[in-house]
């Protein structure tokens, strides 16, 4: 907790911004970060214990303001498994966000599309997910102070702001489908066999982010919205080589739907805490 709290102070000294909802803004999602009235912005690298992206994609800033005059925390971009940092340090942010201060957390990012009806630019809010990456981020001494040392999970990604997600996408008139989140360490994507299996097992989507997030999150008392985008498609039976070009494109093209969308729940949301 020390650690924490040293980030915390940090924070606080740089930042008079006391953020309601917090934003984790994952490959592609630039708009909403655009949409953001900043008022500060801190670099991960400046922050102690803040992990730092080894992705050009993930910019590793915090902005802290106001999005449609809601307070919220925005970090834009995220650290992941696979990059080689501890799992403390990937979900320490996500710590550190709460203390600031914020009791909703949105967090958005690509996907690979298992069911077959999906299509690339599909926008898909998670409602469960299997955590197969064989780590939990809640291993270890339990941290009191955050959470208890058995939090519940039978509804980790909050109905309320589900049903808000869906009643904001009707009104926007933008297509937004379900599914379960597969979590997967990565960085390699998984063989014809491997997205058969996690079509098996209930898998919609499938990512190399978000469930760690999601565990400390839930553990520290947060209500959690997660909106994932296919940008690329995991059909054993039609895979094709991944094109990382052709992901970016397809995330950029699904960017202004993100940004719609996760403003109206903001605001929403947001107002009504």
């Amino acid at each position: 907790m020390d650690g924490l709290r040293e980030s915390v102070a940090y924070i606080r000294d740089r930042s008079a911004v006391v953020p309601r909802v917090a934003l984790v803004l994952g490959t592609g999602v630039q708009a909403l970060a655009d949409a953001i009235r900043v008022h500060d912005v801190l670099e991960f690298s400046a922050i102690p214990g803040f992990p730092v992206p080894t992705l050009e994609f993930h910019r590793g800033r915090v902005l802290l303001g106001e999005l449609d005059g809601v307070p919220v925390v925005a970090l834009q971009g995220r650290a992941h498994r696979y990059e080689g940092h501890s799992l403390d340090s990937i979900v320490d942010p996500i710590r550190i966000v709460q203390l600031l201060g914020a009791e909703i957390l949105v967090t958005t990012g690509a996907c690979g599309g298992l069911d077959p009806a999906h299509e690339l630019g599909d926008l898909v809010f998670v409602r469960d997910h299997l955590n197969l990456t064989g780590e939990s981020a809640l291993a270890g001494p339990n941290l009191d102070d955050l959470g208890p040392r058995f939090p519940d999970m039978s509804a980790p990604y909050d109905p309320t702001l589900a049903e808000i997600a869906r009643e904001a996408a009707r009104g926007l008139g933008i297509p937004l489908k379900d599914g379960v989140y597969a979590g997967v360490v990565g960085p390699q994507l998984s063989t014809r066999a491997e997205y058969a299996m996690l079509r098996t097992l209930g898998a919609d989507v499938v990512g190399m982010s978000t469930v760690q997030e999601v565990l400390v999150a839930r553990h520290a008392g947060m209500r959690v919205l997660t909106v994932t985008f296919v940008t690329d498609l995991c059909h054993p039976d039609a895979l094709e080589p991944i094109n990382v070009e052709r992901i970016m494109r397809v995330a950029a093209e699904a960017d202004p739907h993100i940004e719609s969308l996760i403003r109206a729940v903001v605001r929403t949301a947001g107002s009504t805490e």
